[in-house]
């Protein structure tokens, strides 16, 4: 079972994604994400680096996403 919560998605404009496929790929792509996250903190750990420093490196990570579809309707 996945440890990633179930999320209802929505759009943009507030409308629910019901789509039964779009909510699966959203979901494995969040496990891979959290399991690929979980592997590198438990690496920067066990190599002596500061757990609180890498997490808000992740962040800084997460915050610095681009969306290269803005401005195209989406």
């Amino acid at each position: 079972m996945s440890r990633v919560q179930t999320i209802i998605w929505r759009s943009s404009k507030g409308e629910i994604i019901a789509c039964v496929e779009k909510n699966k790929v959203m979901q494995e792509n969040l496990e891979e994400i959290r399991q690929v996250c979980q592997d590198a903190l438990e690496d920067a750990v066990l190599m002596g680096c500061d757990e609180q420093q890498f997490r808000a490196v992740l962040a800084g990570l997460i915050g610095g996403l681009v969306n290269p579809y803005e401005g195209q309707g989406r």
